[in-house]
């Protein structure tokens, strides 16, 4: 997010009426005098990223809040997205921070779709696994319950190793005390083996996958 934008969701969360002013007196409070096309530019990029809801000519101008947007006649639930995880070798960093928000009609969603953050796939090794019916394949978001801490084996897990994030199978490897991260694909990946010595986090279970 520039500058610019920054501006204008501070400027909308803290002027109660700032669905009534025209364009050209908000870009003149962001310190735009006489553009205009600055304002709505950047208004209609934070309304395409889901930050905010906009509707000029009803006087509609709010920051999105966590949870439901109420614009549209079917309630739409923001999912922060959070990154990429890489569903080949594990190569991408997934930040813990927020990039933009998929929105989602609250009625495809579990109840506790609060808990819920996405992440973009890259790689094709979790293109045979399915979650709710649905492949993981690349470009695809999953939802990603950040609060359950409990796997079973045959979970589909994103994990963070060395600061890599990636999105692979669960399974416990009692007898060798170690986790084993699997590949669910039409390609052949090596598993990955994790000790309890390695730097890893699980982040959570992939509940759902929003087809691309």
């Amino acid at each position: 997010m520039n500058i610019t934008q920054q501006q204008l969701l501070n400027l909308i969360a803290n002027t109660p009426d700032i669905g009534s002013l025209s364009l050209r007196k908000i870009a003149e409070l962001i310190g735009a005098q006489g553009k205009p096309q600055i304002a709505k530019h950047h208004l209609q990029q934070l309304e395409k990223a889901g930050l905010i809801q906009m509707n000029l000519e009803q006087g509609i101008l709010k920051v999105v809040k966590k949870g439901y947007n109420h614009v549209s006649k079917s309630p739409l639930f923001s999912i922060p997205i959070v990154g990429a995880a890489n569903c080949g070798p594990a190569a991408i960093y997934a930040e813990q921070k927020v990039e933009r928000y998929l929105k989602v009609s609250s009625s495809l969603l579990p109840r506790n779709k609060n808990r819920l953050f996405a992440i973009k796939t890259d790689g094709d090794s979790m293109n045979q696994a399915e979650v709710n019916g649905n492949k993981i394949e690349s470009g695809d978001y999953v939802l990603v319950d950040r609060e359950i801490k409990s796997y079973n084996n045959g979970d589909i897990v994103l994990a963070v190793i060395d600061g890599l994030a990636t999105i692979k199978e669960y399974n416990r490897d009692i007898k060798n005390n170690r986790i084993v991260l699997r590949a669910r694909s039409d390609h052949e990946y090596m598993p990955i083996y994790i000790s309890e010595d390695d730097e890893f986090i699980i982040n959570g279970k992939v509940v759902d996958v929003i087809k691309n």
